[in-house]
């Protein structure tokens, strides 16, 4: 089954370039913005965004991530016992650091 599957994948990739549709215009050769004209200069902001907007970028990021481990340990917090509360107390615990580092460097005021 594997050897069929891979000779299907080789197949498909040698056989596409020759077998598929080649109908180029300007507009599937320009750079695509969401369904957007694209323009050289953006509308808004003169090219730059703000750091805070990375920052706040990074900080959803970072939440999510903490969701990703606090749930399935919310789970099987039975099944883990201490050591899965000590675990996750040190994640926290080092989660909560980087979010006071955050805080105090002004990472979270947004002017």
């Amino acid at each position: 089954m594997f050897a069929l599957a891979g000779a299907f994948a080789l197949f498909s990739v040698t056989a596409a370039p020759y077998i598929g549709p080649r109908r180029y215009n300007r507009a599937k050769l320009d750079a695509y913005e969401c369904g957007i004209e694209p323009s050289p200069q953006p509308v808004i902001g003169g090219g730059r965004m703000p750091v805070a907007y990375y920052l706040t970028a990074m900080l959803f990021i970072l939440f999510d991530i903490e969701m990703v481990f606090l749930y399935p340990f919310a789970v099987a917090a039975d099944k883990l016992g201490l050591f899965g509360l000590v675990e996750i107390v040190l994640f926290v615990a080092t989660v909560g650091f980087a979010y006071i580092y955050v805080w105090r460097r002004g990472g979270l005021d947004w002017n």
